[in-house]
């Protein structure tokens, strides 16, 4: 077993009926621009019914349909938001917690140990989170449930270099299940990063499964000049 082994996006991602929500940060092969994606997928029809929508410091999930939408908990969040040089991404309402940690100077790690997995048992979604610093080197966290019942939480905390061409991507869920979906297990999977974003959004989107995928953020971020360029698809147009 090849525990460095890297592989691309689209071969993490295929054949994973669900996978889930994800996270990928890293840096791109020519070691110029920092590098984060982050998508969300949906079985019932109120997880289907939502879009990522644009914010000045990132994205928020909306309803695709008000009219349609039965409980925003745990659906409805600001995912990516910008934190001075860094960025943080989240699979949820952390986010905001941890901006508010280091808006006063207070860690990222200290603002996830405020929070648990979510609150959805039997599947106790776990929360996952990265946030990339201003020279592309990044961290990720993912919370769990440490046992079936829900009784206590699992925290693990991982720091990764800028290293030219290596990502890290970490999911919610290992694959689709009934009734338990399976949480995902060990460390954040090495994956190959992408010079160009086009190719590189085009190639996460192709991979997810067609009938569960939903939303896709695709953001790059030259190291030497701030310049931000970004990609948004939304299933429900």
């Amino acid at each position: 077993m090849n525990v460095y082994e890297i592989k691309t996006m689209a071969e993490r991602l295929e054949g994973n009926r669900y996978p889930g929500r994800g996270i990928v940060i890293g840096v791109t092969p020519d070691g110029k621009k920092a590098a984060v994606a982050y998508f969300i997928m949906g079985r019932s029809v109120n997880s289907r019914n939502r879009i990522f929508t644009l914010e000045k410091d990132g994205i928020r999930t909306e309803a695709h349909d008000p009219s349609k939408m039965v409980d925003p908990h745990l659906i409805i969040y600001h995912p990516v938001r910008e934190a001075g040089c860094g960025l943080i991404v989240t699979n949820g309402d952390q986010t905001d917690t941890i901006w508010e940690y280091l808006a006063r100077g207070e860690s990222w790690e200290a603002a996830l140990r405020t929070r648990q997995f979510e609150d959805d048992g039997p599947n106790w979604t776990p929360r996952i989170s990265g946030i990339q610093a201003g020279d592309g080197s990044y961290k990720m966290s993912i919370l769990k449930a440490a046992d079936p019942e829900g009784n206590a939480c699992a925290r693990f905390f991982y720091e990764y270099p800028a290293t030219a061409g290596l990502g890290h991507f970490l999911h919610t869920y290992v694959c689709d299940g009934n009734p338990v979906i399976p949480t995902f297990q060990g460390e954040p999977e090495r994956v190959a990063m992408v010079d160009d974003i086009d190719a590189f959004t085009g190639e996460i989107w192709n991979a997810l499964d067609s009938e569960n995928k939903i939303s896709l953020y695709v953001r790059y971020t030259d190291l030497e000049t701030g310049a931000v360029d970004t990609r948004l698809i939304n299933k429900n147009k």
